[in-house]
């Protein structure tokens, strides 16, 4: 099959769905690739680059899409490339199914097939053809370099002798991939950044990150995540209100707001209010990156940068990922070549259509004259389901109560049981050993049982330092054997030594061990 790629007509728009990578790649499958010149000159892809790696450049679009079986694109085809989408042909790009319809139906009464990039299910088979995930990592990259770009400070805190520079204070709405990505980026420029998501699971990645998850102080059962396939729900509006809450109080706080939270197939939420943005501090920068889906800004301008008269700059640019041109057609290329991958399992350069594939039905919007979007849930669930938490019983004061006098009984049974048994066991040594062994006997069983207890009460998390310096202090013990290296007998010389060699290594090692677990908590 020839596989081609066209110049991309969309103004602005520099990334290409072929790399001369990918066309290698793409060759060994059994293709042949072909190309629009200087389809990848705002990528910074020569039309040389693309004829070393074997690819054919065509002159115009007309004889692309007339010479290519398969054509990979980055945008929804125009009114004019859907005309040349005629039967027998495969399309493979963003595709916008859900207000596209007029689009779909003429692809399908052509009896071209259609593959949507944006509707790969979220599974873990799929991940490595996941256009979204890789174009909204790049977003949230590229949102914190513009938010850079017009904040008036340094990301990093300072201290100088010219004067001390706080630290910027960065809060990123959406927990997403966009907003991950956001968060990591921020947090290596040295910002102190602060995250929110509607759902709670995302905490822990959030906190590992850096971050500081801002949890809201209001009772709600958060929807599972696989139920929706790994995006936020819709919330409800007592939740919606805590959650404006909380980012009123922190409005006049934070000096750069990303934001990132969308629903698919819905118009981007209201997040940041008009009086949000009055409330925050001349110079800072809000950066929207849902302003395609009319923005989760409400003075948001669609691809504009607006400054409110309060010093306040609102970026409302659609084009993140096509402002790194390079790296976005790279990972776009990448998606696009494991979706053919999986369309040729035999790598012999046929395409194998295979509907009963979770992944190709998924994605597949027109094939064989039929409209098949929106396509049945993938047989496998796009994240674990979270197990069902059974909530605590409230006990009564009585029921306390009552549990901490039973505990207390069968503790103090147990204790009763260990001494008698222990002094049983005494009685039977005593009997049969003579009173100097028993007199040395008794100071080492009572040893053993107040050290043990020492221990054993102390917390997990203090085992570590308080066991090295315990076995430092513990062997006092070497003092014992000092005294018995100068007997008479070869044996207890012998096991004297020993045991000042062993000691020795417990009193020095305990002491290392310690100094060095310290130095852990020291900033030099």
């Amino acid at each position: 099959m020839k596989i081609g790629a066209p110049k991309e007509t969309f103004a602005g728009e520099n990334r290409v769905a072929m790399t001369p990578e990918s066309a290698v790649l793409l060759q060994k499958l059994g293709h042949e690739c072909v190309i629009e010149s200087k389809a990848g000159a705002a990528a910074g892809f020569s039309d040389k680059a693309y004829k070393d790696a074997g690819v054919e450049v065509v002159k115009s679009a007309t004889a692309l899409w007339k010479a290519a079986d398969v054509i990979v694109k980055v945008r929804q085809p125009t009114t004019t490339e859907q005309k040349k989408l005629v039967s027998g042909k495969t399309l493979i790009s963003f595709f916008n199914p859900a207000a596209n319809e007029k689009g779909m139906k003429a692809a399908a009464d052509a009896g071209a097939t259609v593959i949507a990039m944006e509707m790969v299910p979220r599974i873990s088979r799929a991940q490595k053809m996941d256009a979204l995930s890789s174009m909204a990592n790049i977003a949230g990259y590229r949102a914190v370099i513009e938010a850079g770009n017009n904040f008036g400070r340094f990301f990093t805190g300072q201290v100088t002798a010219a004067g001390k520079v706080p630290p910027a204070k960065v809060l990123v709405v959406g927990a997403g991939v966009a907003g991950l990505a956001a968060i990591g980026t921020a947090t290596s420029l040295g910002a102190i950044t602060y995250a929110f998501d509607v759902r709670p699971e995302v905490a822990e990645q959030v906190e590992s990150m850096g971050a500081e998850f801002v949890f809201l102080d209001f009772e709600e059962e958060a929807q599972d995540g696989a139920a929706t396939g790994g995006y936020a729900a819709v919330s409800s509006p007592e939740f919606r209100e805590a959650q404006l809450a909380k980012f009123r109080e922190l409005a006049p706080e934070v000096d750069i707001v990303i934001t990132t939270a969308l629903i698919p197939n819905r118009e981007a939420p209201e997040l940041w209010t008009e009086d949000m943005v009055k409330a925050m501090k001349p110079g800072s920068v809000i950066v929207d990156l849902a302003a395609e889906k009319g923005g989760n800004c409400k003075l948001t301008v669609m691809d504009e940068k607006i400054v409110t008269d309060n010093g306040v700059t609102i970026i409302g640019y659609t084009d993140f990922p096509s402002r790194m041109g390079a790296q976005a057609s790279s990972l776009y290329a990448n998606n696009i070549r494991h979706m053919i991958a999986d369309l040729t399992p035999e790598k012999d350069g046929k395409i194998k259509h295979d509907m009963e594939d979770d992944v190709i039905r998924g994605a597949t919007v027109t094939h064989k004259k039929k409209v098949t979007w929106p396509p049945p849930p993938p047989k496998v669930a796009a994240i674990a389901a979270q197990p069902a938490k059974e909530k605590p019983k409230e006990l009564t004061p009585e029921e306390i109560r009552a549990n901490e006098v039973a505990a207390f009984k069968q503790e103090t049974k147990t204790q009763v049981t260990l001494i008698a048994v222990g002094a049983a066991l005494l009685l039977a040594v005593g009997l049969v050993a003579p009173a100097s062994f028993m007199q040395h006997f008794i100071v080492f069983v009572l040893a053993v049982f107040v050290g043990f207890q020492v221990i054993w009460n102390v917390a997990h998390s203090l085992h570590t330092p308080l066991m090295a310096v315990t076995n430092a202090i513990s062997s006092i013990i070497i003092l014992g054997a000092l005294t018995q290296i100068g007997s008479g007998s070869f044996l207890v010389v012998l096991l004297a030594a020993a045991s000042v060699f062993m000691t020795g290594i417990n009193i020095f090692g305990g002491f290392l061990v310690t100094r060095r677990m310290l130095a852990m908590f020291q900033k030099s």
